[in-house]
């Protein structure tokens, strides 16, 4: 294997382990702290901005893998089709440039494919850890806005409460003061005929000098 073909195999398993990590189940603390890192790190863009050269590197070897596989693929068609004697060494040597061209093709492909899972597992995790995040404000708002809204209803059972009270006292109010109006109507009524019984009688009444 040449060494450009040997750092995209490096280049691959440092993909796998870092989708397993991804993964791995952490606490929603840890977690909110890692990506956050990822996310805001000057040195983690650098990084990936390199990582993007890298892959397109990773493309040209693809296209240029596949282009061996289809051209191999072609002699061996070819020598397939060829009705004379065939020596066993070519066989074995379009064999292996099959075989290498496949291997080659299968390793910068995949290279490729999970770098896409990476990117996009990243930012799904990301934007559920923004929506957790959301959804606890959210949460903790509710809860105090349940807990004004109870207060609230509280005080406005206290003010209808205190409303009805104020009612009756006034209901009482006009009932005592009609009493009062009664009773004073049915004073002033005993005395005026008190007076006329007196005067009838002779006598004076002391009801008003009282």
């Amino acid at each position: 294997m040449t060494v450009y073909y040997s750092l995209t195999f490096l280049l691959l398993a440092a993909e796998m382990v870092t989708f397993c990590l991804l993964v791995f189940p952490l606490p929603y603390t840890a977690r909110k702290r890692i990506f956050r890192f990822l996310s805001e790190s000057p040195i983690v863009a650098k990084v990936a901005y390199a990582l993007k050269i890298s892959f397109i590197f990773v493309g040209i070897l693809f296209v240029d893998a596949l282009q061996r596989m289809f051209r191999v693929t072609t002699e061996a068609e070819m020598m397939k089709s060829n009705q004379g004697a065939q020596d066993v060494r070519t066989e074995s040597s379009i064999a292996a440039r099959k075989f290498y061209a496949q291997r080659n093709m299968y390793l910068t492909g995949f290279c490729l494919f999970l770098s896409l899972v990476l990117t996009r597992t990243f930012y799904i995790i990301l934007d559920l850890i923004q929506t957790q995040e959301e959804y606890a404000k959210l949460k903790k708002a509710t809860a105090n806005s349940s807990k004004n809204t109870a207060i609230a209803e509280d005080q406005s059972r206290q003010i209808e409460d205190l409303k009805k009270k104020l009612a009756d006292s006034e209901t009482r109010s006009r009932d005592f003061e009609t009493l009062k109006k009664q009773a004073a109507q049915q004073a002033a009524e005993y005395d005026r005929l008190a007076t006329e019984f007196n005067k009838s009688n002779g006598l004076v009444s002391d009801k008003k000098a009282d």
